[in-house]
């Protein structure tokens, strides 16, 4: 059989029996894809740490076959990124961010810019503290590049653009509403400087997540805006996300 091979990162991985283990993995070219790697808790030499979460390698493996598992080969290690694995906090936006790719872009579907978004923050945090700014960087740049971006600036169903008042914003329908195209429920009050740092991070370098700086009212209602949308587009609750919000509050008003 045809043995590829790509730049991948690793997700999380499940031993298997003695030696084996079934591994999660994200690669640039090919997508995510779960595979098989026999004799991977023996075997330094074809693997060594290179299947460990959050590392980046360059996997060699073979197609899936029937049981959906692709047959890994070998592992070359490029970047353990020990960094991020010394501290809880690092780890649970690094899990988190994992997760959240393998939720939003699903098996078998290349995404090479979004494998560039999760390198960028493996990077990011293989040297830096976690960061609220660092979380919502990357969830609302996935969001867009899953396909599930909200209406920002104008009225997501009658297109007015906004002025500083009375604006709100509800998953469902789209994004932000103005006044007059309400629900008839209770939606989500947000400010105009909130959606405006979200419309203009998008407009920011994909990988670049130093030199952000949000305020404490923008970090609280971005937050709810983002997880209003992800609750509409993931299929079921992150695990990781009960650890992370213990370790990364909501700053305080």
């Amino acid at each position: 059989m045809r043995i590829l091979n790509n730049p991948a990162i690793i997700i999380r991985h499940l031993n298997y029996g003695e030696a084996d283990r079934i591994v999660t993995f994200f690669t640039r070219d090919h997508g995510l894809l779960k595979g098989f790697a026999r004799g991977a808790r023996k075997s330094r030499k074809r693997f060594g740490a290179a299947l460990e979460p959050f590392s980046e390698a360059r996997l060699y493996w073979t197609e899936p076959t029937g049981d959906g598992l692709a047959a890994l080969k070998e592992a070359e290690l490029t970047d353990l990124h020990l960094g991020l694995r010394q501290d809880l906090d690092i780890i649970s936006l690094a899990s988190y961010a994992c997760e959240l790719v393998e939720g939003l872009i699903g098996e078998g579907h290349p995404h090479p810019e979004a494998f560039d978004l999760l390198k960028a923050l493996l990077d990011h945090l293989n040297h830096n503290e976690p960061t609220w700014e660092a979380r919502l960087l990357f969830e609302i740049r996935l969001i867009t590049l899953a396909g599930y971006a909200p209406h920002f600036l104008h009225c997501s169903k009658c297109g007015i653009t906004f002025s500083d008042r009375g604006i709100f914003f509800e998953a469902e329908l789209g994004g932000s509403l103005c006044p007059q195209c309400l629900p008839g429920r209770k939606v989500l009050s947000v400010s105009l400087l909130t959606l405006g740092s979200l419309a203009r991070s998008l407009q920011t370098p994909l990988t670049l997540f130093e030199g952000f700086r949000f305020s404490s009212q923008t970090t609280r209602e971005a937050h709810a805006i983002l997880e209003q949308i992800l609750s509409l587009h993931l299929l079921h609750p992150l695990k990781s996300l009960s650890l992370l919000d213990r370790s990364m509050p909501l700053p305080s008003a």
